[in-house]
């Protein structure tokens, strides 16, 4: 009201219509200020570049793993075949050797003395056999001569066969005792690998003895014992892969036996795999893992980098169609066992589905993105 009387007042002289102008424009622009100012729209958020693959069918094997142990298929244990005190071991666990080479020796001394007891013997025999031959040549001209009677003869005859009989005897028992003292030598029977030597110098060993084992360092096989409820699945030919103990591979095989039989003190079925001659690293006696293939089948699979867990539980982000274009969609998955780069995936998706394998620290739930085909597998496990 003041104002207005003010502005009338100004009216009032005409000197003063500059100040009245000034006075209304500053009234107007205060009252402008006074409103708001209208709300700017926030730029639409700009989608996301994404690689993506297609879920589709791959051939996935079903597996199962068991422990096996190698062993050769020529394999021999050691025993002396007589008793004595050891004075030689010539040979340590893991050496190489060929066959014949001598591996350790029991004290030969009593046998070596039974030996030249025994060819004192044979010689004396042979003493008396030759002696006993020529007589029979003197009797005989004598006979003929008609100076000593049949039965003088005769007699020569008798005492020179005893003497040969006596002599071959004398013979082959020092040819036993020789072979006898050759068993003191402990020698070994093929080419091969020698095993641990649980004795010692000095000890006193009989027939009942293990001294060591030689095991030929070829011709290896996997032994590995199956579940009763595979004996339907199980036959020649299914593929086994031995693994070392970070799951690579080192060797690949098939199985060429099964056993018509039930282990009755592991309760399993025996199957055997030939090792492959290139396989090296192996040796006889090693135990390592064994994943035997029962069959293959379609799955869908995805790769293993493209899957976060949280807890014990599995997600992944699809690109969703949303509107015009796609947006970041987290799924929750049940997985199989990886097989290589991938898993099998159980449930949760659909073949065609676009699994989101880029950038996935960024994504949010219904973040707009752009999808990018990957170019392939190999690009997939090495992003």
């Amino acid at each position: 009201m003041r104002l207005f009387e003010e502005s009338c007042e100004i009216r009032q002289g005409p000197g003063k219509t500059l100040v009245a102008v000034l006075a209304i424009a500053l009234f107007a622009l205060l009252t402008g200020c006074s409103k708001k100012a209208a709300p700017v729209a926030a730029p639409a958020m700009q989608a996301m570049p994404v690689m993506v693959q297609p879920v589709t069918l791959t051939s996935v094997p079903s597996t199962d793993s068991y422990v096996a142990t190698i062993k050769s298929r020529r394999s021999a244990t050691i025993q002396p075949l007589v008793d004595g005190n050891l004075t030689k071991i010539l040979v340590k666990s893991g050496d190489s050797v060929k066959a014949g080479a001598l591996l350790m020796q029991i004290d030969p001394l009593k046998q070596q003395a039974t030996v030249e007891a025994q060819l004192a013997t044979e010689q004396q025999q042979r003493a008396v056999y030759q002696y006993n031959e020529t007589d029979l040549v003197r009797q005989s001209q004598l006979y003929k001569d008609g100076i000593i009677s049949k039965q003088a003869y005769d007699q020569a005859m008798q005492a020179f066969a005893n003497s040969k009989a006596a002599l071959d005897s004398a013979a082959a028992q020092t040819k036993t005792q020789r072979e006898q003292l050759a068993y003191y030598q402990i020698h070994a029977p093929f080419d091969g690998i020698v095993g641990d030597i649980p004795v010692h110098l000095g000890d006193y060993v009989s027939s009942s003895t293990i001294l060591t084992t030689v095991d030929e360092d070829k011709d290896l096989e996997a032994y590995i014992y199956i579940p009763t409820e595979r004996e339907a699945e199980a036959r020649n030919g299914l593929a086994v892969d031995l693994l070392d103990a970070n799951g690579a591979a080192m060797a690949h095989t098939s199985l060429d036996f099964v056993s018509p039989e039930v282990d009755n003190n592991l309760q399993g079925i025996l199957v055997k795999a030939p090792i492959p001659k290139s396989s090296q690293q192996l040796r006889n006696g090693q135990m390592l893992n064994a994943r035997i293939t029962w069959s293959s089948s379609q799955t869908p699979t995805v790769p293993v980098l493209a899957v976060s867990r949280i807890g014990a539980q599995s997600f992944l982000y699809l690109a969703a169609a949303q509107g015009p274009g796609f947006a970041a969609h987290q799924v929750s998955v049940k997985l199989g066992e990886p097989v290589g780069n991938v898993y099998p995936v159980l449930g949760g998706l659909t073949v065609g589905d676009r699994v989101i394998l880029s950038g996935l620290q960024f994504l949010q739930e219904g973040m707009p993105v752009l999808p990018m085909q990957a170019p392939g597998p190999a690009a997939h496990a090495a992003h």
